[in-house]
């Protein structure tokens, strides 16, 4: 047994412990693209029970959800008392991705700000517990992957023409992660930054630090 599956086995006994006492999880995943989010939401959802833990990982607003308040969106995706969400990329999209690729304009990303540390305080409080994880990367292995992405048919779906245009902003994107970091990690809702350039590493630090801070019975 290899050290994901240890702490695979960990996490069941940690969805069977939610479930028990119907508490609720949200688990971001953020980072640069190629960092490795989804293939450790993977790792983490790969032996849990579906019924109570899911993916959420929403495409382009539609037409109907822009013209909608910006949060209704990913509210209307959190879990259920006794489930998990793992988000791949969340409502910090206002705050990275958005503005620098020039999907939304500079008054939408502030007032995402003046609302972002207080609306997560309050669902803190109405006990929905939120993990938050941004995944770097280093511009050598990004670009790395991004070539593997190109030249490997079986992940040429996970190239987008953002992820292309993203190539050339690294610097908007460090940009964009400072003031995020700087405006939204508060004493009960901080940021996790995670290295992953050691995809392995990245998933296993990532498990550890869910269960190191999540009361279940071992």
């Amino acid at each position: 047994m290899n050290h994901i599956q240890a702490l695979q086995i960990e996490l069941l006994k940690w969805q069977h412990f939610v479930r028990e006492q119907k508490t609720q999880h949200i688990i971001l995943f953020e980072g640069r693209d190629a960092a490795g989010k989804s293939g450790a939401i993977k790792r983490f959802m790969e032996h849990m029970n579906p019924r109570y833990a899911n993916v959420v990982a929403l495409d382009k607003p539609t037409e109907q959800e822009s013209a909608e308040w910006y949060w209704q969106r990913y509210i209307r995706q959190f879990p259920q008392a006794g489930q998990i969400a793992f988000f791949d990329r969340s409502w910090y999209n206002r705050a990275i991705v958005e503005p620098v690729m020039g999907f939304c304009t500079k008054e939408q990303t502030d007032q995402f700000y003046r609302e972002c540390s207080t609306l997560e305080s309050i669902f803190i409080h109405a006990g929905i517990n939120i993990t938050k994880f941004w995944f770097d990367v280093s511009k050598p292995e990004q670009t790395k992957r991004f070539k593997s992405r190109q030249t490997d048919p079986l992940k040429s779906g996970k190239m987008s023409a953002v992820d292309l245009e993203s190539v050339t902003k690294w610097d908007a994107y460090t940009d964009a992660y400072g003031r995020m970091l700087y405006e939204t990690a508060t004493e009960t809702s901080p940021w996790i930054k995670v290295n992953s350039n050691n995809k392995t590493k990245a998933r296993i630090a990532t498990m550890q630090y869910v269960l190191l801070n999540n009361d279940y019975l071992g």
